[in-house]
């Protein structure tokens, strides 16, 4: 029972990555929600879910320039 709940939760936890693009296009519906005429509440858990979207984007980007490497011109690798 242990092990089926682990593997339900590793399921859970790969389906939750998103692309970058996927995270933008929430982003672009976020802000284009909140242009319109919202509650105050709602336009604060809008302004707080669209800084949590900003948030993993940022997080991404920095893992994504860890694995980059720079090519110099001998052909050498290192990092960027």
């Amino acid at each position: 029972m242990e092990e089926q709940n682990r593997t339900e939760g590793q399921t859970q936890g790969q389906t939750e990555e998103k692309t970058l693009e996927e995270i933008f296009d929430q982003l672009e519906d976020v802000i284009s929600t909140m242009e319109g005429e919202v509650p105050l509440e709602e336009s604060f858990r809008l302004y707080h879910r669209g800084m949590d979207m900003l948030k993993q984007c940022a997080e991404r980007i920095d893992r994504v320039e860890k694995k980059m490497l720079i090519l110099d011109e001998k052909g050498e690798t290192h990092e960027f």
